[in-house]
C-alpha cells in the first residue's frame, strides 16, 4: 500500500511533536459529519466538526463543535467580542482556510484565526476531527488540540 501523504494539519502536529492517530476511510461524496460517523460507527459526542464564520468586523473565526450540535451564533459572537457572526459561504471555504468542505480542520489553516472549541471537548480522552482532506480523520487528545490551535474552550452550541 502506498505511503499516505500527510496533510498540512499532520505536518504541523509532527512539527509540534503532538501525538495523534490517523483514521482513513472511503469517501466518494461528503454529506455531513453525522453520515460519516454513522458509516464508521463513531460516537457523535466525541466527533467534532469545524465551522468558519465571519464577524461584522470582517474577521474570520473558527468554531469546533460536536457533529450533532448547532453553533449558537449569538453565544459565539459574545465569546469572540463581535456584534454578530454569520457562517461563511461553502464556496469560500477553500480560499479562506486552504481546506475543502468535509476536509476542514482547525489545525493548519492558511492563517491562524481565533478558534473556540465547544466545552465538551474536555470530556474525552481523545476526540475525532477532520484530518485536512476528505476520507481522513485525526484522533487527538483535547489538551493537545487546544494547545496547537491556540484555542479557547466555551459553551457555543444551541441547547
Amino acid at each position: 500500500m502506498a505511503k499516505e501523504t500527510k496533510t498540512n494539519a499532520m505536518r504541523i502536529l509532527d512539527r509540534n511533536k503532538v501525538k495523534y492517530e490517523v483514521n482513513l476511510y472511503e469517501c466518494d461524496e461528503f454529506i455531513d459529519g453525522i453520515h460519516i460517523a454513522d458509516k464508521l460507527k463513531q460516537p457523535y459526542a466525541s466527533t467534532f466538526k469545524t465551522l468558519v464564520t465571519i464577524g461584522k468586523s470582517k474577521n474570520y473565526y473558527v468554531f469546533v463543535i460536536p457533529i450533532d450540535k448547532e453553533l449558537d451564533l449569538k453565544k459565539a459572537a459574545v465569546i469572540v467580542d463581535e456584534k454578530n457572526l454569520e457562517m461563511i459561504h461553502v464556496k469560500d471555504i477553500n480560499s479562506i482556510t486552504g481546506y475543502i468542505r468535509g476536509g476542514c480542520t482547525p489545525i493548519g489553516m492558511k492563517k491562524q484565526y481565533k478558534t473556540v472549541l465547544h466545552k465538551t471537548v474536555l470530556d474525552f480522552e481523545t476526540v475525532i476531527i477532520s484530518g485536512g482532506r476528505l476520507g481522513t480523520q485525526i484522533i487527538i487528545a483535547p489538551k493537545d488540540l487546544v494547545e496547537v490551535t491556540k484555542s479557547e474552550v466555551a459553551d457555543i452550541v444551541v441547547e
